[in-house]
């Protein structure tokens, strides 16, 4: 029960990425950046000199300073540490305990740390939409699109994507700045986004589509759309 621990590996490449169902673009208009959960006590499952952590760390950085100049809201997920069985509720049976009640263990990482103005938001369930102010901050400010960072990819990330999918809020994960548990949990994750409730691209192509008619109108928005327009079909609802 609890965290394993991580041993390093890759961040996926952007040929790697699994093919999207929609085309959907980040407006910074619209959106949102969330910052999921890089609280010490989940990086410290890593090795943190090694990847993905420092590439993650790095993108995440640069996408929060983005959002900043193009007044794109910031926010940031934190779970409180000490929680009582009760706080913990069916988490307590799948991971235990959860944080200490320790502040360096609940303290967002240094290099990501959220600036004046970022909303933080405690966080209590796999999906950051649940008992937590999320989706009434979107409504306020007009904003129906969501780009996701952090960590643990195939569990809270995919999560919030999907319930902002049921939100009908647009959700981005962004592939090298979010990590996981391994390569393939990571890439599973990915795969199931793009097929079911997301959109998923690189930092790189985020950041164009945030600097408007520069790097947005290139490549990399030309290779996000035509992963979408090449997906296969797959049944289901």
């Amino acid at each position: 029960m609890g965290l394993p621990r991580i041993p390093s590996y890759p961040m996926p490449a952007v040929d790697e990425l699994p093919a999207n169902r929609v085309a959907w673009t980040v407006d910074p208009a619209r959106a949102v950046l969330l910052v999921h959960d890089l609280q010490n006590h989940f990086l410290d499952a890593f090795d943190t000199e090694a990847a993905p952590v420092p590439e993650l760390l790095r993108n995440v950085a640069a996408l929060t300073k983005s959002a900043g100049a193009h007044g794109i809201p910031v926010v940031y997920s934190a779970q409180p540490g000490g929680q009582s069985p009760a706080e913990r509720g069916l988490q307590q049976d799948f991971w235990g305990p959860g944080i200490p009640d320790d502040p360096h263990a609940t303290a967002i990482a240094d290099a990501v740390a959220p600036a004046p103005g970022d909303t933080v938001l405690t966080k209590w369930k796999y999906s950051a939409f649940v008992r937590t102010e999320l989706e009434q901050l979107l409504r306020e400010q007009g904003r129906d699109q969501l780009v996701i960072t952090g960590v643990y990819a195939h569990i809270g990330v995919q999560a919030t994507a999907c319930d902002a999918w049921m939100r009908d809020v647009q959700a981005f994960v962004v592939a090298d700045a979010v990590a996981d548990f391994g390569p393939a949990e990571h890439r599973s994750a990915l795969a199931w986004v793009a097929g079911r409730c997301g959109v998923v691209g690189m930092t790189e192509a985020v950041l164009g589509m945030l600097d408007g008619a520069g790097r947005a109108d290139g490549a990399d928005r030309a290779d996000w759309a035509d992963r979408a327009d090449n997906a296969d079909e797959v049944d289901g609802k």
